[in-house]
């Protein structure tokens, strides 16, 4: 699909910090579907979340693939999650603004199935120069990055195709529109818009909520 919104780039994300250092996801798992009555616009059943499942503070991220800033929030994320673990929660919603972005979101759908969405969305960011060149993407560099990541690729490809992975990607494009997320990344924490963008801005609304719900 054509890029249709404003991504942010990396130049916002200079302020210190959090540091920009490689880090791997905390010990936590996929949580699964969220609990009975939090099917709303923020968090769908099918969003994958990071963290403890009943964490009182829930950050989600619309984010895309290809996107920059995405990349370069990833590592400090991972930080903030690993601070507050037990506090704090992640869910993941698909924002795939840019052109192969979609098919890129498959290829984590899939590799959801398989328990590799982590290490395939790791070797995703990790590699996106190699893959999401704005309006040329390689997407089969993507699947071979995946594959390197330990993606079954012939099962994948196939499960990529699923009519449940195009439910996903419509229902997270209407929450898309019906929340008027135009940028990547974009963060509520516990409902509320990150007001003004930037690492310190989202950790310091993030530490307001644990201490609001402590």
């Amino acid at each position: 699909m054509n890029r249709r919104f404003l991504t942010l780039g990396t130049g916002a994300l200079a302020l210190a910090g959090f540091g920009a250092g490689a880090l791997l996801w905390p010990g936590t798992d996929l949580a699964g579907p969220v609990p009975a009555g939090q099917d709303d616009r923020f968090v769908r059943p099918h969003s994958p979340v990071i963290g403890k499942r009943d964490a009182a503070v829930t950050l989600v991220e619309f984010f895309d693939p290809s996107c920059e800033a995405c990349r370069a929030f990833h590592p400090l994320l991972n930080r903030m999650l690993a601070q507050h673990a037990g506090h704090l929660r992640m869910v993941l919603r698909y924002a795939p603004f840019h052109e192969g972005s979609d098919e890129a979101v498959r290829i984590l759908e899939a590799a959801r199935l398989q328990d590799r969405f982590e290490p395939v969305l790791d070797a995703l960011f990790a590699r996106q120069p190699d893959w999401a060149m704005h309006g040329a993407p390689d997407l089969e560099a993507a699947w071979r990055i995946a594959g390197i990541a330990g993606l079954d690729l012939p099962r994948a490809r196939r499960d990529a195709r699923r009519p449940e992975i195009g439910r996903v990607l419509a229902i997270d494009g209407e929450d898309l529109q019906a929340l008027q997320v135009r940028q990547t990344p974009t963060f509520f924490v516990n409902g509320k818009p990150l007001l003004s963008f930037g690492p310190r801005q989202l950790y310091e609304l993030i530490l307001s909520e644990i201490e609001a719900t402590g």
